[in-house]
């Protein structure tokens, strides 16, 4: 059986066995449970993750309480503070586990490492940038122009299981609305 990371990977560049191994000596695995934290506020993130299973939540907390919920990241999908990852400098936002979750991890310095000696997956990272940065695009334009019962449909419409996964006020969060306006538009 083909590990799971390979397809992902292979859905934008193609690896020989041995390419394969190389790139996964980079990675180390690791399971979370549930309310676990990867990144905390203020710590350097240091790993960019890969969720194999689980899902978990990019978030902030506002000084009066409120939570902001920036991203979800569910299985194949990367995640981390990627400002505090980058540069280096202290994380502004928080990254915990909302399921017990398996992931794999690589660190800055390995990917660093992993993309000089490995164009290919320089290649890989600079589309998977670009695809992030194009979703990032469309949620800002979505938030800006969108009532919040269009940007309640189009979540249900492109991660309808995200609904059965997250509590309903995560989902508020991340639309940027009540928990009680979140009731309304669910009816």
């Amino acid at each position: 059986m083909t590990h799971p990371l390979r397809q992902h990977i292979e859905e934008i560049i193609s690896l020989t066995d041995e390419e394969f191994e190389y790139i996964l000596s980079f990675f180390k695995s690791i399971k979370k449970r549930k309310h676990q934290y990867l990144v905390q506020e203020g710590e350097i993130a240091n790993k960019e993750y890969w969720v194999i299973k689980g899902c978990v939540k990019s978030y902030f907390i506002e000084d009066s309480g409120k939570e902001h919920i920036l991203q979800f990241a569910m299985e194949n999908w990367w995640i981390t503070d990627y400002e505090s990852f980058v540069k280096q400098q202290p994380s502004k936002t928080a990254i915990d586990c909302i399921e017990d979750c398996e992931l794999l991890y690589i660190t800055y310095e390995n990917r660093d490492k992993l993309t000089a000696k490995m164009h290919k997956m320089e290649r890989f990272w600079a589309k998977k940038s670009k695809m992030g940065r194009i979703a990032l695009q469309n949620r800002i334009v979505s938030l800006l122009q969108n009532s919040a019962k269009e940007r309640y449909d189009q979540l249900l419409d492109q991660y309808p299981t995200l609904f059965q996964r997250v509590p309903k006020k995560m989902i508020a969060a991340y639309l940027g609305v009540s928990r009680e306006t979140l009731s309304r538009l669910n009816s």
